[in-house]
């Protein structure tokens, strides 16, 4: 199959390219309408008892307040006189709004959960359409003008419905000054790495088909399925990465065999045979990776399953077929544009990688040990991982939403806009449930429960009128009003604790809110996070074999890699959850967001998956082709090592522009997924690869004959006319 890919490229290469043009245009043409079918949500497990009472509060009880406005006054009381009354008309002015429900305030309610301890500042509450970034232009330019004169107050806007749209924008922005950054830098790094602007042109031209057809791709899934807008921005970073890789790995192989003196068509044909067969086998191991987040519930995860698969697919088809062709037309000029001095990467030995794969073969275990220490501390962090979910505190401190949740957390006696709300559904639902409203206000940290017939504190009715919208038919809402701070251990406590009561008589209670919504998400990702680490395990296992003919080197690579992510995944800890270079990077330590670690580790997987193909498909063929096992690790090493090195600097580039991001998450997987890629292709490849293989000797390629046997059969390997029977020893 791939010598007449190979045969293809070499002698209909112009057909080629022209087919690929064509399917190329089609691509995007659809694919820039990705942006208008895809969603900014996904978050949550939509089987989930917080996920159902969401959506039962928004459709049987016309949802509940998601928009809070912070009334600051500049250290003057709230209850004074000139501010009271421009209060009361700043709430009027916003009811008044049509899309705007349910409006209320300090001075329309004299609520004192809306004023803070201080009586410094207040809080107007509503209903507001989910995508509102800021007040109604109507709202804004009264009160401009009305509050102006009354000294220094200022209106800061927060809540949930603002949340999305801003972190949307924000991110938008972030990944906009990324690529300013990477892009560029990235450009000059390949003219250096491939020693011509026109070789450096190839990656360009592979990353650029399997963008544009991930996004077809998406554009076509979005009008199916919900898919996150998110996944565009995997899309960019993985497509431009993996384009890298397999350009360095095809022009590397390609300029070898033509400097050794073959014809540019039959170095082709070569190259898509022995480098190609490396990419198969890459491109596998990699979208099984990211494959696995088809397993948990929330499409956020799955969006990047879909698009992660996608550009993995098409990548290595770009590089099987444009890559080829375009080395066939090109032919010599390839080289055009050279850069003096710049040698350029290359598929024959590197002396620096061969020296140290031969320091490594001779004291292996003084070399790995020192190695092996260094990643277990750097994963030592791990110990005390926490889990959370995005919210306004993945924002810079000085964005307004930042602002106002602070606020709500310090300065409140109780945090009426993260309610906990308690959904009573059954013929029962009707009857008196003052018993069970009690039974919720008695808990330890509950400030007050509100229902449709009165308030409870303190495990006792209090003086309060009772608000008839929180009735339905068969159905009743409890808010519950507590004095934790939202998504906290003792939030969280509470919201089982409300779960373990018994509820009224024939009738199902769900529980909803942000600190359900938290631990619903952690248990749904829990719950299948050993499926998806076996089938990454299993997949991985079954392809290395494949590839490999061993049982042993599966077990190795997986041993190795997971040492390599859990030193990053460690650093990302002591990183962005433990606070240390949150000054620099002007972040707020937070725990570590539950989604974006499941990304991490899937991409962080599948890129040492790729690095370790690269590096075994060498050390195969001259094992192969009858060199001893130490030849074999020290010549391919040698081989592999400036590619793989070189990848992986390129790609670190794309990942570490996001630290520039002024949203914390997006910060967590640029540094992570980079700090892996580096770690991976240092001291993984360099040191413990070559030491476990001098450790393991002739057992690394042991196999039972029956699997042997099975190998013979479906495993895929070179033919013994292609093996290169020159071994450069």
């Amino acid at each position: 199959m791939l010598e007449r890919i190979g045969t293809l490229a070499a002698h209909r290469a112009r057909t080629v390219l022209v087919t690929a043009l064509v399917l190329l245009v089609a691509a995007a043409g659809l694919g820039f309408g990705a942006f208008g079918v895809l969603k900014s949500e996904g978050f949550d497990d939509p089987g989930s008892d917080s996920y159902k009472a969401k959506h039962t509060v928004s459709e049987t009880f016309g949802g509940t307040p998601n928009l809070v406005v912070e009334v600051r006054t500049g250290g003057r009381p709230v209850d004074d006189p000139a501010i009271a009354d421009a209060g009361r008309r700043l709430t009027q002015a916003l009811a008044a709004q049509p899309d705007y429900k349910d409006v209320a305030s300090y001075w329309t309610t004299g609520s004192p959960a809306l004023k803070s301890k201080d009586g410094t500042k207040a809080l107007l509450v509503a209903r507001s359409p989910d995508d509102v970034e800021k007040l109604p232009a109507p709202v804004r330019e009264a009160m401009a003008a009305d509050l102006a004169p009354k000294g220094p107050i200022t209106l800061e806007l927060g809540g949930d419905a603002p949340l999305s749209p801003t972190v949307t924008g924000q991110v938008g922005k972030s990944l906009a000054i990324a690529e300013a950054i990477a892009v560029p830098l990235t450009m000059l790094l390949l003219v250096l790495a491939f020693g011509s602007v026109v070789a450096a042109l190839v990656p360009l031209a592979i990353g650029f088909v399997a963008i544009m057809g991930t996004f077809a791709e998406l554009f076509v899934l979005g009008n199916i399925t919900d898919v996150s807008v998110f996944s565009i921005n995997l899309t960019t970073a993985l497509g431009l990465g993996l384009a890298i890789d397999y350009a360095l790995l095809i022009v590397a192989r390609h300029r070898e065999l033509v400097h050794g003196g073959m014809s540019v068509p039959d170095a082709v044909v070569r190259t898509v045979q022995t480098a190609g067969r490396t990419i198969v086998f890459s491109a596998a191991t990699v979208a099984a990776a990211l494959a696995v987040m088809l397993v948990f519930p929330m499409y956020f995860l799955r969006s990047f399953a879909y698009a992660g698969i996608g550009v993995v697919i098409i990548s290595a088809l770009a590089a099987l077929f444009v890559a080829p062709a375009l080395l066939s037309v090109l032919g010599p000029r390839v080289e055009a544009g050279r850069i003096r001095g710049i040698k350029g990467v290359q598929g024959a030995e590197t002396p620096f990688w061969a020296r140290l794969a031969g320091t490594v073969a001779k004291r292996p275990v003084l070399t790995a040990l020192p190695v092996l220490a260094a990643l277990l501390l750097a994963a030592s962090p791990l110990l005390g991982v926490k889990f959370g979910t995005p919210d306004e505190r993945v924002l810079p401190s000085s964005a307004s939403l930042y602002k106002v949740g602070e606020s709500l957390r310090n300065d409140y006696s109780s945090n009426e806009a993260h309610a906990i709300d308690v959904i009573v559904e059954g013929k029962g639902a009707g009857g008196d449930l003052s018993g069970y409203a009690v039974r919720i206000s008695g808990l330890e940290g509950v400030a007050r429960v509100d229902t449709s017939t009165g308030s409870y504190a303190h495990g006792t009715a209090v003086p309060a009128p009772g608000n008839p919208r929180l009735a339905a038919r068969d159905a009743q809402l409890f808010s519950v009003s507590s004095t934790l701070v939202p998504k906290s251990d003792a939030a969280q406590s509470l919201v089982k604790d409300i779960r373990a009561l018994d509820g009224p008589q024939n009738t199902h209670v769900m529980v909803g809110g942000v600190d359900a919504q938290l631990i619903d998400t952690k248990k749904a990702i829990a719950d299948r996070v050993p499926l998806a680490l076996g089938l990454i395990a299993l997949t991985t296992f079954v392809v290395l074999f494949l590839f490999t003919g061993s049982v042993v080197q599966p077990l190795r690579a997986l041993l190795l890699n997971g040492l390599s992510i859990a030193a990053a995944m460690g650093v990302a800890v002591w990183v962005f959850q433990s606070g240390h270079l949150s000054g620099p990077l002007g972040f707020t330590p937070l725990p570590m967001d539950t989604s974006m670690t499941v990304l991490l580790f899937c991409i962080a997987f599948g890129l040492s998956m790729d690095y370790e193909v690269f590096v075994m498909s060498r050390i195969k063929e001259l094992h192969d082709a009858g060199a001893s096992d130490t030849d074999a690790v020290t010549y391919g090493l040698a081989r592999t090592g400036r590619i793989v090195s070189t990848a992986a600097m390129l790609l670190a580039v794309t990942f570490i522009a996001f630290v520039t991001s002024s949203v914390s998450f997006l910060q967590l997987f640029g540094l992570g997924a980079a700090v892996a890629i580096l770690i991976d292709a240092s001291l993984i490849r360099g040191v413990l690869v070559p030491a476990s293989m001098r450790l393991l000797g002739p057992t690394a390629w042991y196999a039972p004959r029956g699997l042997r046997r099975l190998h013979a059969k479906v495993g895929v390997s070179e033919s013994p006319s292609d093996t290169d029977e020159r071994i450069l020893v």
